[in-house]
């Protein structure tokens, strides 16, 4: 009877301990998910600014004409931009498209592109390079 007991005991201390191991994981594994899709959306803000600042150079030097694709100003020389985000897309978990790109203004947008996971809200920018953000989750 003794030995019954001392097995029991033993069945409820490996539970105890997975059940430990478990809430770990989990508040770890949550830790890291806020710290990554934190720095996508640092990212993708700083993406659209240079989105942005680079459409607002490009219609400076061109009389107040903006082009009517990023390509443009990734191909052009000097070159606005590194690269065209829109055709790379999704860029460290954001999916970029300009709604509205044509001689007189832009209307560019980043979305997640896995809401709550990849990132936790939706920024837009336009023209004039005002960079608004809301909750991805009221964008769908």
């Amino acid at each position: 009877m003794f030995l019954k007991n001392k097995k029991g005991r033993s069945f409820v201390m490996i539970m105890v301990v997975i059940a430990l191991a478990a809430l770990f994981l989990r508040i770890t594994a949550e830790k890291i998910l806020s710290v990554t899709t934190s720095q996508n959306e640092a990212a993708t803000q700083a993406t659209l600014k240079s989105i942005a600042t680079a459409l607002d150079s490009y219609a400076r030097d061109n009389q107040g004409v903006y082009p009517k694709s990023i390509s443009s100003l990734v191909q052009s020389k000097p070159a606005y931009l590194d690269r065209d985000y829109i055709k790379e897309s999704p860029v460290k978990g954001y999916a970029y498209n300009c709604a509205r790109l044509d001689e007189s203004g832009y209307i560019c947008y980043a979305f997640p592109s896995r809401c709550k996971l990849t990132g936790n809200l939706a920024f837009t920018v336009t023209t004039g390079n005002i960079l608004i953000s809301e909750d991805c989750s009221l964008k769908k």
